[in-house]
Order: C-alpha cells, then sequence, then structure tokens
C-alpha cells in the first residue's frame, strides 16, 4: 500500500515539474519574441527631399551640364525662369522638356524680360542667362537654404505663391558679399516643385536680388 502510494506521489511530482519546464519553454520563448520585435527595427522608404533635390540640380547647373534639367523639368508644364522675384507669366520664358538639348547650344538671342531700373530688354543667348540669371553666384553653397520660406527682402514683389498655388519652393540664399553694400547685393534663387505621379518636377527657375 505505501509502495503504491509513493508511486502515486511521484507521477504527480514528475507531471508538476514538466508543467513548469514546459511554462519556462513558453515563456522563453515569448521573451525572445518580444526581444526579437524590439531590437528589429522598421525601416520606412522615404523619397528624396527637396533639399537633396536641389542641390542635386544646382549641381548639374554649376557645371553647366544644362541638358540633364529635362528629365527635371515637368512633362506639360516645362521650366519658367523669372530673372527677378516676381513671376511674370505674360513675359518670363517657359523652355519645355524637349527643347533643352535645342536650346543649349544655340546662339540665337531672346528677350527673357526687362533689366531693373532701365528697363531695357534682357536679350541673352540661353548659356549667357544661366550666367547672369540662374548661376552668377555659387548658390550651391548658399548661406541658408529653405524651403516653402523667403529670406530676401526687396522691393521686387514674390509672388510665388499666387503664381504657383500648389507647388513648393526652396531659396539658396546670400545675404551679401560686400559690407560697402550694407546687405543691397543679396541674392538668391528659387527653384519651385509640382508634385506628379508621385515625383517632384521643375515648374521655375526664379532668380532674385535688390531691385530699384
Amino acid at each position: 500500500m505505501k509502495a503504491v502510494y509513493f508511486l502515486f506521489l511521484g507521477i504527480i511530482l514528475l507531471s508538476a515539474c514538466t508543467n513548469d519546464k514546459k511554462a519556462a519553454v513558453e515563456e522563453e520563448k515569448t521573451d525572445s519574441v518580444i526581444i526579437q520585435q524590439d531590437t528589429v527595427p522598421v525601416i520606412e522608404k522615404e523619397e528624396p527631399g527637396l533639399n537633396d533635390l536641389t542641390q542635386t540640380i544646382l549641381e548639374q547647373i554649376k557645371n553647366k551640364n544644362y541638358s540633364s534639367l529635362s528629365q527635371y523639368a515637368h512633362p506639360d508644364s516645362g521650366i519658367r525662369f523669372s530673372p527677378y522675384g516676381y513671376v511674370n507669366t505674360a513675359t518670363d520664358i517657359v523652355i519645355k522638356p524637349g527643347q533643352f538639348r535645342s536650346m543649349i547650344n544655340d546662339s540665337t538671342k531672346l528677350v527673357w524680360g526687362h533689366y531693373d531700373g532701365s528697363g531695357d530688354e534682357i536679350y541673352l543667348t540661353f548659356k549667357e542667362y544661366f550666367d547672369k540669371f540662374v548661376y552668377n553666384v555659387d548658390f550651391l553653397n548658399p548661406e541658408k537654404l529653405s524651403i516653402n520660406q523667403s529670406a530676401a527682402k526687396g522691393n521686387s514683389l514674390n509672388n510665388i505663391i499666387k503664381v504657383y498655388p500648389n507647388a513648393e519652393y526652396t531659396e539658396s540664399y546670400f545675404s551679401g558679399f560686400d559690407k560697402k553694400y550694407n546687405g543691397m547685393d543679396w541674392q538668391a534663387l528659387r527653384l519651385v516643385y509640382k508634385k506628379q505621379a508621385g515625383n517632384y518636377y521643375l515648374v521655375g527657375i526664379v532668380h532674385d536680388q535688390w531691385t530699384i
């Protein structure tokens, strides 16, 4: 009788130990899963920011690789070029993606607008315009680069929001170069983007400076 009793007690203790081991294993598995979830980062794919895109485009312009602009130009709207801060939709020249390659080496002079102060026509070739009204200072390395904000203060009206209501823009800005001008020699370049099918395209390049 005692033998049966001890046998029964042993079975109970053995069963309890087995259950404890199973519980410990399950707990260990649960803990390992939690640790694994905590230590594996979730990486979301991000599209290139406007700052990076602007730097890429300005690098191409600085190196005079103008033909590359065709891949950034808006497929429908093209790129409008404004020599001063006020975007003039009546006179500013618009270049479509397919026109860039033919215009780069074209010596034909076009009227891009009118010079501030004198009112004379801005009569320049494609390359001359870029040298004077696009990349006339090192905008690739600006004093300040901002998105949808302008640090420029001048007499020319900044009407980007009105002309491009659903667009975004970056501004590469220098507050001045020579102290004797007391900041009146500031320069700014704004690249205006419109999003289509998930991609940003250039719709405007606006040069700005102190005007009379």
